[in-house]
């Protein structure tokens, strides 16, 4: 994961994309294209100079992309391979290359950061629990929310450390309900409790358990055993 405070990383304010604009063009794609270039090297380090040149670069792009979009672009070189979801970049030592292709990485890696978060914010206003919900609904609702957000943080394509987007994912979507960052930080590392493993795509049944656990924490309450009556939700979740 980039370096960043965990207070900002898990902090669902600071990337919500519907509290920070971002205005995409053909204008802006040509300066953002414009600015990587200046900062590929013209000669790059390769093996023999440790890639110090490619990792460079990757920093004062970072710089660049940080200070122009806000807070919320961090994530954009979050890569697969280090749990992230983000396959258009991998490090500076695989991604730097000369400047045309650089700079292409760069922006594809950036809208497609933009694009996660914005589909992430769709999936929570899809199953955050109705603000009227008694303890009993809020139960099932949480317990859904939870194994559906787990499975989403899985088939994002985040391989080595996809716990980690995980338990952030699941710290997102309660503190967009009103949850303390600090309750929902505590409460997704009770249930979660070190189950899940690196590299290992966890059984139905653990990610099931889990998210029973993290509602019983919250509400008091099991879920329902009987999903009958919302056979049209479930199968809404289940597609999308």
């Amino acid at each position: 994961m980039p370096s960043h405070s965990w207070e900002v990383v898990r902090d669902w304010a600071a990337h919500d994309p519907g509290r920070h604009a971002f205005a995409w063009d053909e204008d802006e794609d040509g300066r953002l294209r414009s600015l990587v270039r200046e900062w590929v090297p013209p000669v790059l380090s390769g093996m023999k100079g440790w890639r110090q040149g490619e990792r460079w670069c990757e920093s004062q792009v970072d710089a660049i992309i940080r200070e122009r979009y806000g807070v919320w672009a961090w994530g954009w070189n979050w890569c697969y391979y280090h749990g992230g979801p983000i396959g258009s970049w991998v490090s500076g030592p695989s991604s730097v290359t000369t400047p045309d292709e650089t700079a292409a990485r760069v922006v594809s890696a950036l809208l497609e950061w933009r694009e996660w978060l914005e589909r992430t914010a769709e999936r929570f206003a899809e199953l955050a629990p109705p603000s009227d919900a008694s303890p009993e609904d809020r139960s099932w609702h949480l317990e859904r929310a939870c194994v559906r957000l787990v499975t989403y943080a899985l088939d994002s394509g985040a391989e080595g450390g996809w716990h980690g987007l995980a338990s952030i994912v699941l710290t997102w979507f309660l503190t967009s309900t009103g949850m303390d960052r600090a309750d929902a930080t505590a409460a997704v590392e009770r249930a979660i409790d070190d189950r899940f493993e690196s590299w290992v795509t966890p059984a139905q049944t653990l990610i099931d358990s889990v998210g029973e656990d993290l509602a019983v924490d919250l509400t008091g309450h099991a879920p329902y055993r009987d999903h009958r009556e919302r056979e049209a939700l479930e199968e809404f979740h289940d597609r999308y």
